[in-house]
């Protein structure tokens, strides 16, 4: 016969629950994980997946505003090629993602929606180092629709401050790739929020201004936009700012845009899916010009919005 002896000052081990109760709140929607559709407040993803570990993953997001998708397949064009760089595979086609991302919308019910599509290098079986051992997972989701400005921001104009934080180089992380890894930019955030402002910009690694946390920027000087080259993601706003251009008959060109080229520009402005073409109107604290908002940032932003009932520029979400 044995006898358990009790060791002073120790706790008992807690108990196993049988499952997660989660105690977070989260937006409206419907994700796509595993075959299956569900709100967003059941979205699941393990603590041993790559994408969260090691931010070993890639994404798109596209928005859909009064009930039709904005320049979809440039999108999916830029997913299945990040797909393809990062050597991960998914089991639908273009035609699979686009009806995923279609039932999504549908049945969130939203008119306005943020929709991302994302590939996670998944989890190994065996915990393996190998990446060519993970299984790799595609999810997507459907979100209320927002943006980088809210609407006060729009009519006045963002404040930006540039943070001397430089953006991973484009030798280490191909920008042209949406990926997860952000730790540049928000520390530039934090950068932006003490000095008093609003959003940030950092730097490329030649010291000029590259781009901020979700977004592109442009400057206007003298009638013609310059937006940085080197080191920023291609954004799909930013390639829809080039095609008004073109039809409104402004120049344009990608190319490096210094510190003292953006703080002396006549118009600033920034662009991402999460809110379109968007006016900055203070940077570190002094005017952009008189800092009101430009003729030509007015002109855009009035342009690309009308874009979005064309059908040649988007699609419509079958609600049924």
């Amino acid at each position: 016969m044995s006898l358990k002896i009790a060791t002073p000052g120790l706790k008992p081990l807690p108990t196993v629950s049988e499952r997660h109760i989660d105690p977070h709140a989260y937006p409206e929607g419907i994700a796509f994980l595993d075959g299956q559709y569900l709100p967003m407040s059941q979205a699941r993803v393990s603590v041993l997946d790559w994408g969260f570990l090691h931010s070993d993953a890639t994404y798109d997001t596209v928005h859909v505003w009064n009930g039709r998708f904005f320049r979809l397949d440039q999108h999916l064009d830029r997913f299945f090629g990040g797909l393809e760089t990062l050597r991960m595979t998914i089991p639908f086609d273009r035609d699979g993602v686009t009806e995923v991302l279609h039932n999504c919308v549908a049945l969130s019910g939203h008119r306005a929606a943020y929709v991302e599509m994302l590939c996670t290098r998944g989890a190994s079986p065996t915990f393996s180092r190998d990446p060519r051992q993970a299984i790799n997972r595609f999810m997507a989701f459907a979100v209320p629709f927002g943006s980088v400005a809210n609407a006060e921001q729009l009519q006045r104009g963002l404040r930006v401050a540039i943070s001397d934080k430089v953006r991973i180089p484009p030798a280490s992380i191909d920008p042209a790739i949406k990926n997860y890894h952000w730790l540049d930019l928000v520390r530039g955030l934090y950068d932006a929020y003490d000095r008093g402002a609003e959003t940030a910009l950092i730097l490329d690694f030649n010291g000029n201004v590259a781009e901020g946390p979700g977004f592109n920027v442009f400057c206007v000087k003298d009638g013609k936009l310059t937006t940085p080259a080197m080191g920023v993601l291609p954004g799909i706003t930013r390639r829809t700012v080039f095609d008004l251009c073109v039809e409104e008959g402004l120049a344009a060109f990608a190319m490096d845009v210094s510190v003292t080229a953006l703080r002396g520009a006549d118009e600033v402005f920034i662009t991402s899916t999460a809110g379109g073409i968007m006016p900055v109107t203070t940077i570190d604290g002094a005017p952009v010009a008189d800092g009101k908002v430009g003729a030509i940032t007015s002109r855009l932003m009035a342009r690309y919005w009308q874009k979005h009932e064309d059908p040649a520029w988007s699609s419509p979400v079958d609600y049924r």
